[in-house]
């Protein structure tokens, strides 16, 4: 897996080579690197054309043999009696064949074969598939799985949108053959949940996309940690442009198998050309979704996905939206819709255009034309797939036209150019258009689970802490601690005891309108305080801040920090107040040397209990 074998563009002279369907094994003589000759052989066997080879020429284990036969597989396709040998042999392949060729069991057998008879360990996955998206890796997962079980391995996914506490899960208990999407398998090493360094066998599916998509970066930053001995297979529909740059760098001195040539289309499939007026365009289309079958319809953008969806269900055509605005759950279940027959026609962006397997789409429709010729072709190859015959159609209108001539040709395609305005013979002969019912699609609604023993339904929002008082890291507040309340709990709302008119010391009124005693001190878990509200210092009968030492005081707010202990209390200079803090019941001052003797004004003696404000002023 150090740098490989083949020139900087041996790549580009191959693609040209195969092209001219050359017959030979041996197609290039040009020296590598290291003296070797890369050893590149074509098929000119069709992709579907039998080869008189059965699975058990192949060499694979009996048991996976029973298991194809089991689910209905008992041909291999020409990729796959080309790669799986070599492959077996331990070599890196590189192969090339158009979308629906069976490459996915071409490298999937080949690495089953080759696992069998190990056994997995905790996050160290011993095999690895790379597929661009993760619509193509839960594919390849369920076409691979039943067959891994027969062999007692272990076949899981790591995509994104989907649980990653689950998927790790999954690695830790120890996965044999590993298939995930380059971002989310990033994740995992980052977060330390996968090792690759076990891993001796890569397989990499519709590479050219993983290039086109970006993906290049980090599909070198996992190669680089696996095993550098280990097997390589690259798979994809052409082998040019960056495809170059994975294989030099990571496949040693492979064997190269092609099947198709690079712009090859489809014998069993048609392509036409449906000329359109930009006012006529919406109704053909929606007459053609219309049809008896499976459709898919191709836009660009996933906002026109939505509006084109919505406006065919609501003209009576059961359609689904796909595309990558979407959550993995919601893109599965419009999948499962779609191969079930539930809903017969999908719009999708590109997203859908590598790799996705449905049987029966006899119709491909593109809406919008596609950016080149790659997308064009893997587009199409969503229909005609293992030898069944597919329609696929390019709607355009005069401003398109000369554009999308250029790039049928680049495809190597030559589509039937016709004319069409909704309800003509051609359209209902070419796609089977008819018109909508127009009565609108009512969609069911999504059934709703039913709790699991042992749990409490959700609720939207902040409707749990509002129904319990409770907040983030606390209980109900019914259920804290009072420390400090002379009176028990009320019952009641769990919010009564925060409708208080006022929190401030200095206007709330514990006597009205709350049945619970005042609080004699402290406001923070701290013990029971007579008075005050802040610091640690013993007890006080009276005031709020007072000094850092000293006795209690029994009254008065503020003294200073060298006074001692008062014995009558009070403000500064004043008779004491008593521990009451109402001043009606308390008994008569004595004089002192600091408060001056008066005389009431009608020059009697007083003797009330009560005295007047400006009574204690100073002389």
């Amino acid at each position: 897996m150090l740098d490989s074998a083949l020139p900087t563009n041996a790549l580009l002279e191959l693609d040209a080579e195969l092209d001219a369907a050359v017959d030979t094994d041996a197609v290039d003589s040009a020296d590598t690197a290291d003296g070797r000759k890369p050893r590149h052989r074509a098929s000119g066997k069709g992709r579907f054309e039998p080869t008189g080879v059965t699975f058990a020429d192949l060499g694979l284990p009996a048991p996976l043999l029973r298991a194809l036969t089991e689910a209905g597989i008992n041909q291999p396709f020409p990729i796959q009696t080309a790669t799986i040998p070599d492959a077996l042999a331990g070599r890196d392949v590189l192969g090339r064949a158009q979308t629906g060729s069976g490459k996915t069991l071409a490298f999937g057998l080949a690495l089953l074969a080759r696992l069998d008879g190990g056994e997995a360990k905790p996050l160290r996955p011993r095999a690895l598939v790379l597929v661009p998206t993760r619509e193509l890796a839960l594919q390849v997962s369920d076409a691979l799985t039943p067959l891994a079980r027969s062999l007692g391995l272990w076949c899981r996914t790591a995509v994104g949108g989907m649980s990653f506490p689950r998927q790790a899960e999954a690695l830790r208990r120890g996965v044999d053959l590993l298939i995930a999407t380059p971002g989310r398998l990033s994740d995992h090493v980052r977060q330390g949940t996968c090792v690759l360094d076990s891993v001796q066998f890569s397989a990499i599916d519709e590479a050219d996309q993983m290039a086109d998509m970006g993906f290049l970066p980090q599909v070198r930053e996992i190669l680089d940690l696996t095993n550098r001995d280990g097997q390589v297979l690259l798979f994809s529909a052409t082998l040019d442009g960056d495809v170059d740059q994975l294989v030099r760098r990571y496949l040693s001195n492979p064997v190269t198998h092609s099947v198709d040539s690079s712009t090859a289309s489809v014998s069993t499939m048609e392509h036409h050309m449906l000329l359109v007026s930009k006012q006529d365009k919406a109704d053909v289309i929606t007459e053609m979704a219309a049809r008896d079958g499976r459709t898919i319809m191709f836009v660009r953008t996933k906002h026109h996905v939505d509006r084109l969806a919505d406006k065919l269900r609501s003209v009576g055509v059961r359609a689904g939206a796909l595309h990558g605005g979407k959550t993995q759950g919601a893109r599965n279940r419009v999948l499962s819709q779609f191969r079930d027959g539930d809903m017969p026609v999908l719009v999708a962006t590109d997203v859908a255009a590598r790799g996705i397997h449905v049987d029966g789409v006899s119709l491909v429709v593109h809406v919008d034309p596609p950016a080149d010729p790659k997308d064009y072709l893997h587009r199409a190859g969503r229909t005609a797939r293992a030898g069944e015959a597919g329609t696929v159609v390019t709607v355009v209108t005069h401003d398109q036209r000369r554009t999308v001539v250029r790039l049928t040709d680049r495809a190597g395609v030559k589509p039937e150019h016709t004319k069409v305005r909704p309800g003509d013979a051609d359209l209902i002969r070419i796609t089977g258009a008819r018109v909508p019912s127009g009565e609108p699609v009512i969609e069911k609604p999504m059934p709703v689970r039913a709790p699991r023993a042992g749990h409490t339904a959700r609720r939207a929002g902040g409707e749990f802490r509002r129904r319990t008082g409770g907040f983030e890291g606390r209980g109900p507040r019914e259920s804290r601690a009072t420390t400090g309340r002379g009176t028990e709990r009320r019952e009641g709302h769990p919010r009564d005891d925060r409708r208080e008119p006022s929190r401030d010391h200095r206007t709330r009124d514990f006597a009205g309108g709350d049945n619970r005693a005042p609080r004699e001190g402290g406001y923070r878990d701290s013990a029971p305080r007579e008075g005050g509200y802040r610091g640690d210092r013993a007890p006080r009968e009276g005031g709020y801040r007072g000094n850092t030492g000293g006795a209690a005081r029994e009254g008065g707010y503020r003294g200073g920090a060298s006074a001692g202990t008062r014995d009558s209390g009070g403000f500064r200079d004043r008779a004491p107040r008593g521990d009451a803090r109402d001043s009606r019941d308390r008994a008569p001052r004595e004089n002192t040397d600091r408060n001056r003797d008066f005389a009431p004004r009608d020059g009697a003696a007083r003797t009330g209990t009560s005295r007047n404000w400006r009574d204690d002023r100073r002389g």
